[in-house]
């Protein structure tokens, strides 16, 4: 299996876009905490169909057209990483919730720090909307993309 991969352009900065059997299961900033830079037996693709329609559906979401994604996501982690991750699917668009509120719908309510790492460690940003969990007092709290960038996005999407 090889990691297919492109980047493009966005108002926050390039993003990196990976996949692999035919699922995203990568989004971006480079250099950002939990990056993955291009490694010798990765493959750029710029025209393949999955990650053509990735960066087309970003570039919508960031021109706001688009307040849902519609791509098969493959994003690799734990069994738990993986229920957080789905968790941060249900947090709807121009909304945030809070990593207290992402524990207890796991079903681990006391699990608040593994939540936080996990969120941490999304490896499908924005897709994924990670950047829509906030402290329990509404505050920025971490983002592996930066916080000025969490703001950006939480304002793009507070503007639909």
């Amino acid at each position: 299996m090889t990691t297919l991969y492109t980047e493009m352009t966005s108002p926050l900065g390039t993003l990196q876009l990976t996949a692999d059997d035919g699922a995203l299961t990568g989004v971006h900033f480079p250099g950002q905490k939990h990056d993955r830079p291009p490694r010798p037996d990765w493959q750029r693709a710029d025209d393949e169909p999955l990650l053509a329609q990735a960066r087309a559906q970003l570039a919508d979401y960031f021109a706001g057209r688009r307040t849902e994604f519609d791509l098969p996501l493959a994003p690799s982690g734990t069994p738990f990483q993986q229920a957080v991750w789905q968790a941060l699917l249900a947090v709807p668009f121009g909304e945030t919730s809070t990593y207290g509120a992402i524990a207890a719908a796991v079903g681990r309510p006391k699990a608040v720090r593994a939540v936080g790492a996990a969120i941490g460690a999304n490896p499908i940003g924005i897709v994924v909307p990670c950047h829509r969990v906030v402290g329990a007092d509404g505050q920025l709290t971490g983002y592996a993309g930066g916080l000025q960038r969490k703001a950006r996005l939480l304002a793009l999407e507070r503007r639909r």
